[in-house]
């Protein structure tokens, strides 16, 4: 395991998870959200394809997402392993809310200065709305993405409960 990509759906726990290897393994850790966002107001940075190119170029790396559509073919071809944290919504969806009325009340600052704001709640794209719209669909592309022939060399971890996937990294490596 040294080219990780961790999948699922938002509020799954990519992130942690992501984190969590990158330590335990010495593996360079990338948020795709931070690489994805320039600046304030949600601003795309027009250098990701190139940025996240560049890095998967390198012998190792974690990357916390499923991926933009502009570089998910990359990420899955250049990748050896994929953990896939496929939780049911009666999972993520506590996780999500609490992270989204977290980082609205507190007014964090994330991805690169962005921040969620209570008008956000009501917009579609909101995680938490995502989540629960497209868990369906998110896992519904993994599984093509896992059975599908020009990605058979990767080495699939799917995790289905949060037991399994903490009682498994509690085995890689140790922390750094």
């Amino acid at each position: 395991m040294r080219r990780i990509l961790v999948v699922g759906i938002t509020g799954a726990g990519k992130s942690t998870m992501a984190r969590s290897l990158s330590s335990r393994l010495a593996v360079p850790y990338h948020e795709m959200d931070d690489l994805f966002f320039a600046g304030p107001g949600w601003a795309e940075n027009e250098r990701f394809a190139a940025q996240v190119t560049e890095i998967t170029r390198s012998p190792a790396w974690v990357f916390d997402s499923f991926g933009y559509p502009e570089v998910r073919d990359l990420l899955w071809e250049r990748a050896d392993t994929v953990v896939w944290l496929d939780y049911p919504r009666r999972v993520i969806m506590p996780r999500i809310l609490r992270r989204s009325l977290r980082r609205t009340l507190l007014r964090e600052s994330i991805f690169n200065g962005n921040r969620e704001t209570v008008a956000e709640w009501f917009r579609r794209d909101h995680p938490a709305w995502w989540a629960w719209s497209q868990h369906a669909a998110r896992r519904a592309d993994i599984q093509r993405r896992v059975h599908d022939p020009r990605f058979a060399p990767l080495h699939v971890l799917r995790f289905t409960t949060v037991r399994s996937s903490a009682t498994w990294l509690s085995s890689v490596g140790e922390p750094s």
